[in-house]
């Protein structure tokens, strides 16, 4: 059970959050602490996104907030054959597993963010004409089958002419066509998402394939849901913490904050001495700091990426030894009792999965030990394999 875990601050009623309460209560909600019930698709909605660009930490990272029996095969089974999970571009333009029954607010929301700096020389950018030009070529070119790249990227320059198909775009020490920088907008305005590997091969596909006649929300009202849906899940939030997940400008999500107070939708609280936000009449936190024992999340899994401040997930050596240059996901982690105490790498071969942990000094007792031990398993559950831990240092770097 819950209590209001909040005190008066002012004659207005602004209430004050504490840190422990707040990573509770996003723990809970995470899945964290207890499972998620319905299936992949709601675990990736509680998250609000689960980062894909690995998508075997993708697949972790849903399995591991589900009931006991799930695994991998699960998260697949969602992906590509009920079709309740997508796989698209998400927040920061990365790759993310969404619910697709989320892909008119995702779309609408993402479609409506603004456009950032453009890092491209001149001679390789595209106007926002062939911009819509290759926008309705994918559209039309994926509505009725699954292309690879090269594929595609004939059916583009079949479509709109030869300047889109120009090797231009520098790119793992190749170069990829020009087409290729707008991949994301594309997804952003519904007209691409992944379809099945074909091999080694990626393919794209229409997502109207998945939810036949969707469109996107209008921007406005897709942006206020996003935002409730993220301080629902990671509030309270400022607008700076917002603007990083999603890497737009703060003085845009401050306005987009203002509007949403104003109408009623947020309600502020106080938190780490400053103002921040909570969807509006959504002040409950927990008494007390639960112990969810330990976890082990893998790389940019939602809850280490956007919880914040950052300073107090990582706290201590966490912040030197788990982030990467202040960058958080780039390291598997370690948490006990929800906050960070270590990092964790995994490596298969064959049958074996071979999981090294690195805890911070002081951090593990030896009571723990045998948490963690279940948490391997449920590792090598989830991932197929027979896990082997070791308890020693991890000598791999950080993910790029």
């Amino acid at each position: 059970m819950t209590t209001r875990n909040i005190e008066s601050t002012d004659a207005a009623g602004t209430v004050r959050v504490t840190w422990a309460a707040a990573n509770a209560r996003r723990l809970a909600r995470q899945g964290l602490t207890a499972p998620v019930d319905g299936g992949p698709a709601a675990v990736t909605g509680a998250m609000v996104g689960a980062h894909a660009q690995v998508l075997s930490a993708a697949e972790l990272s849903v399995a591991l907030r589900l009931d006991g029996g799930a695994t991998r095969e699960s998260v697949r089974t969602a992906l590509w054959e009920d079709g309740s999970l997508v796989k698209t571009f998400g927040p920061r333009g990365t790759v993310h597993l969404l619910p697709s029954a989320d892909l008119p607010l995702w779309t609408g929301a993402l479609s409506a963010l603004p456009a950032g700096r453009n890092p491209l020389p001149q001679s390789v950018r595209m106007s926002g004409e062939e911009t819509d030009q290759v926008v309705d070529a994918i559209a039309d070119a994926l509505a009725d089958d699954d292309l690879t790249v090269d594929e595609l990227t004939d059916e583009i320059v079949g479509r709109t002419g030869t300047w889109a198909g120009d090797r231009v775009l520098d790119a793992f020490q190749t170069k990829w066509p020009r087409w290729r920088q707008m991949t994301h907008t594309a997804a952003h305005r519904g007209a691409l998402c992944f379809g099945p590997n074909r091999g080694r091969k990626v393919t794209y596909t229409n997502p109207h394939r998945l939810l036949p006649g969707f469109t996107p929300l209008a921007g406005p009202a897709a942006l206020a849901g996003l935002v409730e849906r993220h301080l629902y899940a990671y509030g309270p939030a400022t607008p700076q913490h917002f603007a990083k997940w999603l890497a737009t400008p703060v003085r845009w999500a401050a306005e987009l904050f203002d509007r949403l107070a104003a109408e009623g939708r947020t309600e502020r609280v106080e938190y780490e001495g400053g103002p921040a936000w909570v969807v509006a009449g959504d002040t409950d936190f927990p008494a007390e700091r639960p112990a969810p024992g330990i976890r082990l999340l893998p790389y940019f899994d939602a809850f280490t990426i956007a919880s914040q401040p950052r300073t107090r997930l990582f706290a201590g050596a966490a912040y030197e030894r788990a982030l990467a240059g202040g960058q958080a996901g780039n390291f598997p982690v370690l948490l006990i009792d929800g906050v960070v105490a270590g990092v964790w790498h995994q490596r298969r071969s064959g049958k074996w999965l071979d999981v090294t942990v690195e805890p911070l000094p002081g951090t593990l007792t030896a009571a723990r030990r045998a948490e963690l031990e279940e948490q391997v398993e449920r590792t090598g559950e989830i991932l197929q394999g027979t896990p082997r831990l070791t308890v020693g240092p991890v000598s791999v770097g950080a993910h790029a």
